[in-house]
């Protein structure tokens, strides 16, 4: 009891710290949609970095990551470094002209960018509202889930009560300042999730003998665990690189992460941003699967009935004092609520700026959006079937697929279409699911490649008909 204790005290510290940051925030605020959507386009070039570092790598990174590196062994680290270098290559061509487009055009909404006002933007909108309410409400779900997952271990929870206790927190600070309010405690909550994993990482390698101890159990374990190409890939291990590039690269169509961009105070400070979210994400990555492999040596028994995805807050509760317990805990729970807040924020202007757009007129129906979405995204979190890594993979190959294409061609000012810009989500996002879902082939090439690929020869073929059509009727 006495531990118990001393881990829900240090928890509850930070959680009430992150919360009062995020009410706070609302003091800066002016009671406007585009200070509640982009925080005024002001937000420093430190924080939009940290920020983007927290919203992309979260729950799924201390839970579903560790866990398949439980699994798989070091070939884990490939879906890391390709998803790396595509994310990379995003920010130095993407995110700059996405800035300067989105205010020129006065696009406070990934739908409204992909729109710009022409002929038919109701229906382009509209179409990346819907996809981006379904999957990424679905993606916000996941990781309420591994925030769940977490106190389901460390205090015995049931599933539901740690889904509803990380809603209610990221409601309470979103619904009083809006992004800002995320940005600001995401700066937070990077930190802590850095300092979380790192301090996990020197336990765990002290109790398995250093990495050379570490290297060798593994060998004895299984010796796939330590061999470094991925096994049984039906196209070769050049494809399977190849579409966890452009899986990284598909960070173009997530929403909650690339208006980050939109919101920084000035364009020519993305560079500094995306350095510092570099530096961080090598960090923080590496740290993760050398924590996943160092629980498979700790923590054995998890192959056979367990859940690898609880490999973390069992190993805290092995190997740490009560009041560090609490510190690890509330960096899980410090990475679920990073997205979760920007997914919730990203679906709720998706409902009122693009598919309700007399809804997003008024800052007080922009409000009563985000406690729709936050109910939409408990909803599915509670009746989901557990498996966050499924359930968060595939929600960003969808909005990859669907709205990354579009937006690539949108940015190096493609012309586009209402029709053709319709077709090129639906057909992406179909691609995707029939590649997971009917032919199973996501284990060889994840299906972020051929979606997108999908969405770009859609564009392709849509812009060849016209100048055909062009040259007939001439």
């Amino acid at each position: 009891m006495p531990d118990q204790i001393a881990i829900a005290l240090s928890f509850v510290l930070f959680l009430s710290l992150f919360t009062l940051v995020g009410v706070y925030s609302a003091s800066r605020q002016s009671n406007t949609t585009t200070d509640y959507l982009l925080a005024s386009r002001q937000v420093n070039p430190w924080l939009t970095g940290l920020s983007a570092f927290a919203t992309a790598h979260s729950g799924g990174m201390f839970i579903s990551t560790i866990g398949w590196t439980y699994t798989a062994g070091i070939s884990s680290v490939w879906l890391l470094v390709g998803w790396f270098l595509g994310d990379y290559l995003a920010w130095f061509f993407v995110h700059k002209p996405l800035r300067v487009i989105s205010e020129s055009t006065n696009s406070e909404t990934i739908g409204a960018f992909l729109g710009q006002k022409q002929k038919g933007y109701s229906a382009i909108a509209a179409v990346s509202a819907l996809i981006t309410i379904a999957f990424l409400g679905a993606y916000a779900a996941a990781q309420l889930l591994a925030g769940s997952k977490a106190l389901h271990v460390i205090f015995g929870w049931n599933y539901s009560w740690g889904i509803v206790l990380g809603a209610a927190i990221v409601v309470t600070y979103c619904f009083s300042g809006g992004i800002r309010a995320s940005i600001w405690t995401d700066a937070l909550q990077s930190v802590l999730m850095m300092v979380a994993m790192i301090l996990l990482l020197i336990i765990a390698l002290i109790s398995c003998g250093g990495f050379s101890g570490l290297w060798q159990q593994l060998g004895s374990i299984d010796r796939a665990l330590i061999d470094p190409i991925p096994q049984n890939l039906k196209y070769g291990f050049g494809l399977f690189m190849l579409s966890w590039l452009v899986a990284g690269l598909g960070v173009v169509g997530q929403p909650h992460i690339m208006v980050r961009a939109m919101a920084i105070d000035d364009a020519e400070n993305l560079g500094l941003a995306r350095n510092l979210y570099a530096v961080s994400y090598v960090i923080f990555s590496a740290a993760a699967v050398l924590v996943g492999l160092s629980a498979r040596v700790l923590l054995p028994n998890l192959i056979n009935g367990g859940d690898p995805e609880l490999a973390l807050p069992q190993m805290a509760i092995a190997l740490l004092p009560a009041i560090l317990v609490g510190i690890i805990l509330a960096g899980i729970f410090s990475a679920v609520v990073s997205t979760a807040d920007s997914q919730i924020l990203a679906c709720s202007a998706a409902l009122t700026q693009d598919l309700f757009p007399a809804l997003g007129r008024s800052y007080r129906l922009v409000k009563i959006g985000t406690l729709i979405v936050t109910a939409i995204v408990l909803a599915i979190a509670l009746g989901s079937n557990k498996n966050m890594f499924a359930l968060g993979v595939f929600a960003w190959s969808a909005l990859a697929s669907g709205l990354a294409p579009l937006l690539i061609v949108r940015v190096w000012r493609g012309s586009v279409s209402a029709g053709l810009g319709v077709v090129m989500m639906l057909t992406g996002v179909a691609t995707a699911a029939i590649w997971n879902g009917v032919l199973h082939l996501s284990g060889s090439i994840y299906e972020v490649l051929p979606g997108m690929l999908a969405g770009f020869l859609v564009y392709g073929f849509g812009r060849l008909c016209k100048l055909w059509l062009a040259e007939i009727f001439r």
